[in-house]
């Protein structure tokens, strides 16, 4: 019987993932860098580490091990990211409203601090380069919004009221 994270696993395992061109781009060269680059890399220090003897008591040898298994981990979520990618074709995309692949820049009524995002699919979301997820609580209350509504966003510190200033 399946354990529920591999249930829930296998549910991420065949869900499309929406990627920008410029994302999928970003994944495929982070994956040829960690196979073609940092394997080598890793695999060049656990023969180091195994060279000075026993392993039991060899931090270097733990330490190499754990790298590899993080690479490992990581080229795997990457494969997976890259075989399961729905490209957002961003010239197709209309901008007389707010939908994946669009810049858009709004107001918070409060601070009157004006912000622009770009929206995107969860796994190229970016906030402190202002790419925020179409799953996020912002990004899920701006998708289909029109230039100069005003959306009210319930966050956990309480509801953020934004003004669409424009779109594209």
């Amino acid at each position: 019987m399946a354990t529920r994270s591999q249930i829930e696993w296998g549910k991420v395992m065949n869900e499309e993932i929406l990627l920008t061109q410029e994302g999928y781009d970003s994944k495929v060269a982070e994956l040829d860098e960690l196979i073609t680059v940092r394997r080598q890399e890793v695999a060049e220090r656990l023969k180091e580490a195994i060279s000075y003897g026993d392993l039991s008591e060899n931090s270097e040898y733990d330490s190499a091990k754990n790298e590899q298994a993080d690479l490992e981990e990581r080229i795997s979520k990457l494969e997976h990211i890259i075989k399961n990618a729905k490209i957002i074709d961003e010239k197709s995309v209309k901008n007389d409203k707010v939908n994946l692949g669009v810049k858009v820049r709004v107001k918070n009524f409060k601070t009157k601090q004006e912000l622009e995002y770009i929206i995107v699919g969860s796994a190229e979301a970016n906030p402190f380069e202002g790419r925020i997820s179409n799953e996020s609580l912002v990004g899920s209350a701006l998708l289909g919004k029109k230039a100069k509504e005003k959306v009210t966003v319930q966050v956990p510190d309480g509801a953020v009221k934004y003004e669409i200033l424009s779109i594209g």
